[in-house]
């Protein structure tokens, strides 16, 4: 879920199959990720290396910056592109040369875990008082046989933002936002009514993982699911995706959803609702803390509705852990742990209107200011994060079979059900293959 706008295209294409492939190549060579120990953190100086890739940057960036600024160590950061990112890891982990601390988008945690890129820090995690709040998300998708292998660096979950200045201007309340998909539907043909450049909805329609980030949690609302409990089998072929994914082609198709949606492989899939041109797109709340309003932009948040009421959110975001080959553990968790603290949490990633990842910090300071962090911290709460060891080649690949799934579900022709159906065993079969 931030580039220069923190506009998450994490969810944009992420590597190729064979860096995937790569990936698990190496993992499978690395080591087994030695314990860390209980070795308390060390601040004598030490200078540690850190990667993440690009959408996480700004985030982690502020960070880096009030700890060096406040500690005799220093991280160094290193931001790779998120379309390279997977690559650059396995062949790092198979060289023994991966950074002191890793950041992982949380969908690839279980692999990262399970493949030993991450030390253990088991013993440390558990002694951390507040170790019970910690994003449970989070938390499951970088444990693995009982250990700790990571914990939550950020997070990210998907939201309905929507342009007040428009809704009043298409006669429409800009305090009811849309609380089903109908209504969502609605509200958005009354925008692109308007006419003009202005358009009612936009998604980033080339971009598989903006899609499964936004339409996943209306399938949620709506009741249906996506995978099995295990992350080994899709049940996209349900009558809920069908509806979902219909109303998503009849908004295109219609002209409600401008035709550059077709195209949009995620980089900029949030600058036409920046620029005041769309009435409502689900996006990842860390795209707020970006967002400049004014006269032509006025931004509202809301749950992303189902299609007879409900709400749900894809909880995404990054975990952060010590490389397996780092011989700076000390130090290293040393900025981990402060991270996690009151200070770093409130002062630095609430106050930048982000959500913190402990829930007994949610009803902080800034939080109480800004409603919208409060709409937030309680989707974080009920939102879902599929968790499989195959997630990034099966959905956020450009050449995987979720691409080609939503494709032709939202622009291709024939019924939107059968093409599902069609679909979705070739979508199990890359969830269940052995990597």
């Amino acid at each position: 879920m931030i580039s220069h706008i923190r506009s998450r295209a994490r969810w944009g294409r992420t590597a190729a199959a064979v860096a995937g492939a790569l990936v698990l190549a190496a993992c499978q060579s690395g080591p087994s990720g030695a314990a860390a120990g209980d070795t308390p953190g060390v601040d004598d100086g030490t200078t540690i290396t850190m990667w993440t890739r690009s959408p996480t940057a700004t985030f982690s960036q502020t960070l880096i910056d009030a700890y060096n600024a406040s500690h005799q160590n220093k991280v160094k950061l290193t931001v790779f592109p998120a379309d390279s990112y997977q690559q650059k890891v396995g062949t790092a982990a198979g060289a023994r040369q991966l950074p002191d601390l890793l950041a992982a988008d949380v969908v690839y945690a279980p692999n990262y875990a399970a493949k030993g890129l991450f030390l253990d820090l088991t013993d440390r995690v558990n002694q951390l008082p507040f170790k019970g709040s910690l994003a449970p998300a989070h938390m499951k998708a970088a444990t693995a046989g009982g250990k700790h292998f990571a914990v939550p660096h950020d997070i990210d979950l998907s939201a309905v933002f929507y342009n007040k200045v428009l809704f009043t201007r298409a006669g429409l309340d800009p305090a009811k936002p849309p609380a089903t998909l109908p209504e969502l539907a609605t509200a958005a043909r009354k925008i692109a009514a308007l006419g003009g450049d202005v358009k009612g909805y936009f998604f980033g329609g080339a971009c598989p993982g903006c899609q499964l980030f936004t339409s996943w949690p209306m399938i949620w609302a709506s009741g249906g699911t996506v995978l099995n409990d295990q992350g080994t089998a899709a049940t996209l072929d349900s009558p809920q995706a069908a509806q979902v994914y219909s109303l998503l082609r009849q908004l295109y198709t219609e002209g409600v959803v401008p035709p550059s949606a077709k195209n949009e492989s995620g980089p900029t899939w949030t600058q036409p609702f920046l620029d005041g041109k769309i009435g409502i797109q689900p996006m990842g709340a860390t795209a707020l803390q970006g967002m400049k309003e004014g006269p032509g932009l006025q931004v509202g948040v809301a749950p992303i509705p189902g299609l007879t009421g409900g709400s749900s959110s894809f909880v995404g975001g990054d975990v952060l852990g010590i490389g397996s080959n780092s011989t700076h553990a000390a130090a290293a968790w040393d900025f981990i742990s402060w991270t996690l603290s009151d200070q770093a949490q409130v002062d630095v990633v609430a106050k930048s209107k982000n959500i913190t990842v402990r829930s007994d910090l949610a009803d902080n300071t800034y939080a109480k200011q800004d409603p919208r962090l409060g709409v937030f911290n309680r989707l974080a709460g009920q939102g879902q994060t599929p968790i499989s060891v195959n997630f990034g080649k099966t959905f956020n690949d450009a050449n995987g079979p979720w691409t080609q799934t939503v494709i032709d579900a939202v622009f291709g022709g024939g019924d939107v059900g059968s093409i599902l159906k069609q679909h979705n065993a070739a979508v199990t079969e890359s969830l269940s293959s052995g990597g």
